[in-house]
């Protein structure tokens, strides 16, 4: 099965201003006890959203002037902590397509990578220059250019890093390993006929 090549992003965003956000932070350890990771949008920044007793709390991606963004914005070492996968799942699964932060853990971006969703660094003074920019007109389109390594917001333009290996995983549709394996099956079969230890006596 082909996968979507990404090279363009486009939506609204929300900016969750501090840094070393954790994944037990993105999606608390007592909501990973799914079989699968259907649902788990609802969890995300759970704890930071919503009191014990379930009145939700005055949290960025709630507030309805940002209601429906797709665009995370964050801090340095985002995405930091444990391995979990859950924590870009989550992000995935509540409705968000890309990142932009000061720096990301490097597991939390490589699982992030493999889901479709771009992980791009920016210096933190145009994060938060975005991040004002989204402020006044939070319904303003953001654009993505993953070739060009630029996010753009009305007419201004920020620069945005992605590693080349990332880069191209996305551009080429080639983001999922398993996927892409899977579409490969007919030339790894073809590949194990050949070899004389795989046949069976």
């Amino acid at each position: 099965m082909a996968l979507t090549k990404i090279s363009q992003l486009a939506g609204t965003g929300v900016y969750v201003p501090g840094d070393d956000v954790d994944t037990d932070r993105i999606i608390p350890a007592r909501f990973m006890k799914c079989v699968t990771f259907d649902g788990l949008g609802e969890y995300a920044f759970y704890d930071e959203r919503f009191e014990e007793d379930g009145r939700p709390k005055a949290h960025p991606i709630d507030h309805p002037k940002y209601a429906g963004a797709t665009i995370l914005l964050a801090g340095r070492n985002f995405g930091c902590g444990s391995s979990r996968e859950h924590a870009p799942q989550a992000l995935y699964r509540h409705g968000f397509r890309a990142v932009l932060a000061e720096s990301f853990a490097e597991i939390f971006f490589g699982n992030a990578i493999t889901l479709g969703m771009p992980c791009l660094v920016m210096d933190g003074r145009d994060i938060r220059a975005l991040a004002a920019l989204i402020d006044e007109a939070p319904q303003t389109e953001i654009n993505i250019d993953i070739p060009a390594g630029e996010v753009s917001m009305a007419d201004v333009s920020f620069p945005a890093k992605l590693p080349d290996h990332a880069k191209e995983a996305l551009v080429d549709g080639k983001w999922d390993a398993i996927a892409d394996l899977l579409e490969g099956l007919d030339a790894v079969k073809a590949t194990a006929d050949k070899l004389p230890y795989m046949r069976v006596a």
